[in-house]
């Protein structure tokens, strides 16, 4: 991947629905080798799809919530069985194996507190082996950025 890959990827993330001949004269080549540049992307995995940002709260998930996991086992088994759990629940849109005190951070949205209280109560509790769950919430977002930063 060469600058003018990652110039590609800049813009599609930026806007993901931008012409092939504005993407072509905003990263300085014609239509053809840039299109096929972005093929190339997508053919290797690069690029992983194209999807639309939407805002959480206009369609109702009005509270974000940051879950500290810690896990009473590390065993294979007991990983596996917490992770495929995890990948199976709609309000966890994000799950990061950490460092530190947390073996995991989730990132949860869902419509307001009592539906956060019935996620913990009837998905997160119902898997075993978690030792605790410590949980922060959002109540505002400075940043959201969609693109990269540039290497180098």
């Amino acid at each position: 991947m060469d600058d003018r890959d990652r110039r590609i990827l800049a813009a599609l993330q930026a806007n993901g629905r931008i012409s092939n001949q504005d993407l072509a004269d905003q990263v300085h080549l014609s239509p053809s080798p840039c299109l096929r540049r972005v093929r190339q992307l997508e053919d290797s995995g690069v690029i992983q799809g194209y999807t639309a940002l939407v805002d959480e709260e206009a369609y109702g998930l009005t509270v974000t919530a940051f879950v500290r996991v810690r896990l009473q086992l590390h065993t294979t088994a007991s990983i596996r069985a917490f992770e495929d759990a995890i990948a199976r629940m709609d309000a966890v849109l994000d799950c990061y194996v950490m460092t530190g005190e947390a073996d995991y951070l989730l990132r949860v949205l869902v419509p307001d507190l009592k539906a956060y209280e019935a996620f913990v109560r009837r998905e997160l509790h119902a898997v075993p082996g978690i030792a605790s769950i410590d949980t922060s919430f959002a109540y505002g977002r400075v940043k959201r950025a969609t693109v990269y930063p540039q290497l180098g």
